[in-house]
């Protein structure tokens, strides 16, 4: 019976992996609900456990894709790939109302290039703090602070090595874990209840993955506002990031 189940496991593993993050979030929603009293959404709890197991997964086989690398997870590595998250992402434009969007307005082009400088500005000072001083290493470090992929795009144009590119990704994955889990955490204090408030955070937050797993914590309906600004970070971020960024950044530190 079990060699059968492990034969079915390995041969339907987009299926197990769905399965598996079914069971998480039930587990979740039932700590949520029992241990924080709503306090806490299930979503950020989710992604806890998610961190916790891919932590285990990546000290059980000294691999390199957390749990995917066990045989029988392996199909969460395709579940959380970049095919089926580019998907969910563009399918979140489709629920986007024209008129609501029209409302974020000036301030929503705001937020989006005060959402691209400032984390650059900190993901630098940061850098150089740590003895990265050469204005290749700060830009590409402070580029993945906008997002976990403006960094190695950017770091890729101007020549930066492997191993500061890497650092880029780290920085912007850390960020995005902050803003995944932060999000419904702070929802009263940032007053996030609309759409345009959703787009306005979308803006300064930046990151796709965190916002919208951020947003989905704390009111489904909100992620297609907010993802709809962060998406377009990635875009300006690749376009500032190798440009006009590496340009200021050389200016200054030579």
């Amino acid at each position: 019976m079990l060699e059968l189940l492990e034969k079915t496991v390995l041969h339907n593993g987009l299926v197990c992996a769905f399965a598996v993050v079914g069971a998480i979030m039930y587990v979740s929603m039932l700590i949520s609900r029992h241990l924080t009293f709503g306090r806490v959404h299930g979503s950020a709890i989710a992604i806890v456990i998610g961190l916790a197991l891919a932590y285990w997964g990546g000290l059980h086989t000294g691999g390199q894709k957390g749990l995917a690398d066990l045989s029988l997870f392996s199909g969460i590595g395709l579940m959380g790939g970049a095919m089926l998250r580019d998907f969910a992402i563009v399918a979140t434009a489709f629920e986007v109302q024209a008129s609501e969007a029209r409302k974020a307005g000036l301030i929503g082009v705001v937020a989006l290039l005060l959402g691209t400088v400032v984390p650059f500005i900190v993901g630098a000072a940061i850098a150089y703090a740590f003895g990265y001083t050469d204005a290749v290493s700060m830009t590409t470090i402070g580029a993945g602070a906008v997002t976990y992929i403006v960094g190695p795009v950017t770091g890729a144009a101007i020549g930066a090595s492997s191993e500061i590119i890497a650092l880029s990704i780290a920085t912007g994955l850390i960020k995005a874990i902050m803003v995944m889990i932060g999000t419904p955490i702070a929802a009263n204090f940032l007053r996030l209840k609309t759409p345009r408030s959703a787009m306005v955070f979308g803006g300064l937050a930046g990151t796709v993955s965190g916002v919208s797993a951020g947003l989905a914590a704390t009111d489904r309906a909100l992620v297609p506002y907010g993802t709809l600004v962060a998406t377009f970070h990635t875009g300006l971020g690749c376009l500032l990031g190798p440009s006009l960024l590496f340009f200021v950044t050389k200016s200054i530190v030579g």
